[in-house]
């Protein structure tokens, strides 16, 4: 059942045993929202668990919450309500699906939201998850303090590539002044975001000896790189960024990134300037946004990169852009 912003406030606020969780893969958006939310509802006095079925980018641990976070375990628990932020669709969540029984409130911004859930606000204007959770703070006066600011700004700065994405709107930077006034501080989250550990610089020449350019035509050129399993292991996935080098090449529309997570399984990030990646995605069992999306594709690295290079070069053929 689609519902408003007041109705989310009021299903969160008659729930006492509430399950946070969002898509596997976190993003700054997923756990800005996650760990906003979690201080607000633990505030109230509520029993709060973040459940992910994977892990905290280190890069996000500046955030207060982070160490909230658990695993979904073999038991399966009840709730008053299961909170599923910033994911399109059930399989985005993982086993935490399989392990949680309660109603679903899911609160997203992503076009290709399938509405699984019992109660769905979803609002694919908003920048961010962030803006959303931001709204539901405001529509019940929320004492939102300064670490909660921080990881909303965070949530939000980082879905809009810091105001620099097309989804950036007046409202986006509206929101994020009132968080500056708050207590977040722009500067300190860069700064945070941006500082690598020196294994992900060294890495980064031999990632970028992958890259390969496909010629498409007057429809735009795609450029891919690679990384293998032993690169994701040194850097423990910490990769955030690598995808803008192919992507900011000029003539290129389509950047995939593709990331062995085993010898079956291959992570595949999608970047565009015009194009909409976020369909190209959900061909894939993924989703995302139309300049930023992302999947799973259950094959060996080189027949996933083969699938979805053929599936991205059909889709400039065609001229899908958005």
């Amino acid at each position: 059942m689609e519902v408003s912003i007041a109705d989310s406030a009021t299903l969160l606020n008659k729930a006492n045993n509430i399950i946070l969780t969002a898509h596997v893969h976190p993003d700054g958006d997923a756990l800005g929202s996650l760990f906003a939310l979690y201080s607000f509802l633990s505030a109230q006095g509520k029993q709060v668990r973040i459940l992910l079925d994977d892990e905290v980018p280190r890069a996000f641990y500046f955030l207060h919450g982070w160490e909230k976070v658990e695993k979904p375990e073999g038991i399966v628990h009840t709730a008053d309500l299961l909170v599923v932020l910033d994911a399109s669709d059930l399989e985005r969540i993982g086993k935490v699906s399989e392990v949680i029984k309660a109603p679903i409130l899911n609160l997203d911004h992503h076009i290709s939201n399938v509405k699984f859930a019992d109660y769905w606000y979803i609002d694919s204007q908003a920048a961010a998850t962030g803006e959303i959770i931001f709204k539901i703070f405001k529509e019940v006066n929320a004492n939102i303090t300064p670490s909660m600011a921080e990881a909303l700004f965070t949530a939000i700065a980082t879905d809009c590539g810091f105001f620099r994405y097309a989804n950036t709107s007046a409202q986006t930077l509206k929101i994020a002044a009132e968080l500056v006034e708050l207590g977040a501080q722009p500067h300190v989250i860069s700064e945070r975001l941006e500082t690598k550990p020196r294994a992900v610089i060294e890495m980064l020449p031999k990632v970028l000896e992958t890259l390969e350019i496909i010629d498409c035509g007057d429809a735009g050129n795609i450029a891919t790189i690679v990384l293998n399993y032993d690169a994701i292991t040194k850097l423990k996935d910490d990769t955030e960024g690598f995808i803008n080098y192919p992507r900011n090449i000029d003539g290129v529309e389509i950047a995939i990134m593709f990331k062995e997570a085993d010898d079956n399984s291959v992570r595949v990030s999608l970047r565009s300037k015009t194009a909409d990646v976020s369909k190209l995605a959900l061909s894939f069992g993924g989703g995302g946004h139309a300049r930023a999306a992302g999947c799973t594709v259950a094959e060996p690295l080189d027949r996933a990169k083969t699938l979805v290079v053929e599936a991205a070069r059909k889709q400039l053929a065609a001229g899908f852009i958005a």
